[in-house]
């Protein structure tokens, strides 16, 4: 899989009808996965999504998830900048020159879902995801 670029939206509790209202305006497929669905079944928010994708015919992919409880953010700046794939070296690299002279909210490490992701800010004030595949 080439690595992509798109956008990543959050959302206050809202995700899953933001998402589908997505579905219905652009098409395509869509993927919901909740935080109870990755180890979390007995938290508050373990119906809220921790990730959603939508696919479209047209060739857009458009990402989103609830913020998790304690980050919640202001309507109008809720968005990071996802970069995504199975490309290590690649997006490992990217990850080091997005993240040097900025700072790390998620460091770049294997996760629950068994991607490596990590999160940072540019040091321009952008947010980035990068998130590198694994083999099942």
């Amino acid at each position: 899989m080439a690595s992509r670029l798109n956008p990543y939206l959050s959302f206050n509790g809202d995700a899953r009808q933001a998402m589908e209202f997505y579905k219905e305006v652009f098409g395509g497929t869509l993927n919901l996965n909740s935080y109870g669905e990755f180890g979390q079944a007995d938290a508050p928010n373990a119906d809220k999504i921790m990730h959603g994708m939508l696919e479209t015919t047209s060739g857009f992919t458009l990402m989103g998830a609830d913020n998790p409880p304690g980050m919640e953010s202001e309507q109008g700046s809720s968005y990071s900048v996802s970069l995504s794939g199975d490309d290590d070296g690649e997006l490992r690299g990217y990850w080091e020159k997005l993240s040097e002279g900025g700072s790390v909210s998620v460091p770049l490490e294997k996760q629950m879902w068994g991607d490596v992701f990590g999160m940072c800010t540019d040091r321009f004030g952008v947010p980035w995801m990068v998130n590198i595949s694994t083999e099942e």
